[in-house]
């Protein structure tokens, strides 16, 4: 009886034994071999199941190495820092614009006679149409006093240019267009002022900087004028330094600086609403220990009581005489305002002694009679014309030019 329990025990752990070895090979999945690094990848496909139990495939041996056999990098290898190149922008600092070179400004008006088209067509044109009609009866007398008013010319000088044009008229007899044409350009460039001193003074009688101050009311284009008038100055050989003593409006401190780094021209400022006149006075002292040839100053363009600008203006250039004298005062005026344009002229020439006038948007005006107008009402000459919004749109104003300009070809 013990033997057959024996017996019965051994099988039981013979069969145990034999289930646990298939189950384990069961259990036990070879993965299929990784493919060598040289190999190219290829799109292939997915592997069929691996065989198991008897029919498994037996584990292949894998070279091992010892931890002496591995060779470990060297500690200056391990701890070197790769080459990180240096940075060409701080963070939160934009980088300065190229410095550019100002187009020269000689001739700048002859190039840019096409911005006046508008003001041809209305003042020159006109004109020639009105002179070469058969007969010159009192109408067209009338009409062509007319033109010249709504040219801006104003009252009196167009009453002076229209008895002058009737006199000639009846002493010449016959009309062709060439003799009117001749006839028209000299009696404007009589009314325009050939003998008039247009050049802008950027040269000190003394040992200082040339002190240039720009005024006008804001929104004519007066710190885009003064920007504007530092290329050209640049770009006559000249070293420039400006001063935003426009000290009312951030924007006019930061679009000064702009256009003063486009042709590498340092830009004195202060904080807002800081004293206009300690900014022109640093800037005009910043421009003597630099050795620039001009000093540019912004100046504010408040118009809310006469009194108010007086005092700032007349502060800002008794502080900056200190140094030396203000060698120009240029007006800056807005051609499209008109005879509008003069009662603001009328203010700033009370308030300080205007050397010159700069006349911008002249391209978008059929008005270009304000040369005349403002000239006569201020006795001062027009030096600069603003004939678009291009960098280098402002040029020297020549009468020649602009009278040709306006007659064409």
């Amino acid at each position: 009886m013990e033997t057959v329990i024996l017996a019965v025990v051994i099988a039981l752990v013979a069969v145990g034994a034999l289930s646990g070895l298939v189950v384990s090979s069961r259990r036990k999945k070879q993965l299929p071999p990784a493919p060598p690094p040289s190999a190219e990848p290829k799109i292939t496909a997915p592997p069929a199941e691996p065989h198991v139990g008897e029919e498994a495939e037996e584990p292949r041996e894998e070279p091992r190495r010892t931890i002496e056999e591995v060779d470990l990098p060297e500690a200056a290898t391990a701890v070197e820092a790769p080459e990180v190149e240096e940075p060409t922008e701080v963070a939160g600092e934009p980088l300065a614009p190229p410095i550019e070179v100002p187009e020269p400004t000689a001739g700048r008006l002859v190039r840019l006679r096409s911005r006046l088209s508008r003001s041809q067509t209305t003042l020159g044109k006109g004109l020639l149409t009105l002179l070469s009609r058969d007969r010159l009866d009192e109408d067209t007398w009338e009409e062509i006093e007319d033109t010249l008013l709504t040219a801006d010319v104003g009252v009196a000088p167009t009453q002076e240019l229209v008895e002058r044009l009737r006199t000639r008229v009846k002493v010449l007899g016959t009309r062709s267009p060439e003799e009117l044409r001749t006839l028209l350009r000299e009696e404007l460039l009589a009314l325009v002022g050939t003998d008039m001193d247009r050049v802008l003074h950027t040269e000190s009688p003394q040992d200082t900087p040339a002190v240039l101050m720009v005024v006008g009311v804001n929104g004519t284009g007066k710190t885009t004028t003064t920007g504007k008038l530092a290329r050209v100055l640049v770009a006559d050989g000249r070293s420039v330094v400006l001063g935003a003593a426009d000290t009312f409006r951030a924007a006019a401190a930061d679009q000064l600086q702009t256009w003063g780094e486009r042709v590498g021209a340092r830009t004195v400022r202060g904080p807002e609403g800081g004293d206009p006149a300690s900014v022109a006075f640093d800037a005009v002292k910043e421009g003597i220990s630099e050795g620039a040839d001009v000093v540019l100053i912004d100046t504010a363009g408040r118009l809310h009581t006469k009194t108010g600008l007086m005092d700032e203006l007349g502060k800002v250039k008794r502080v900056v005489e200190k140094h030396g004298p203000v060698d120009e005062v240029i007006l800056v005026l807005d051609a499209t305002t008109g005879q509008n344009g003069l009662v603001q002229a009328r203010v700033f020439a009370e308030v300080v002694d205007i050397t010159g006038i700069a006349l911008t948007k002249l391209d978008g005006t059929a008005k270009g009679g304000i040369v005349v107008a403002v000239q006569r009402e201020l006795g001062v000459p027009v030096k600069l014309v603003g004939l678009g919004e291009g960098p280098d749109d402002l040029a020297p104003f020549e009468p020649e030019a602009f009278v040709d300009a306006l007659i064409g070809d």
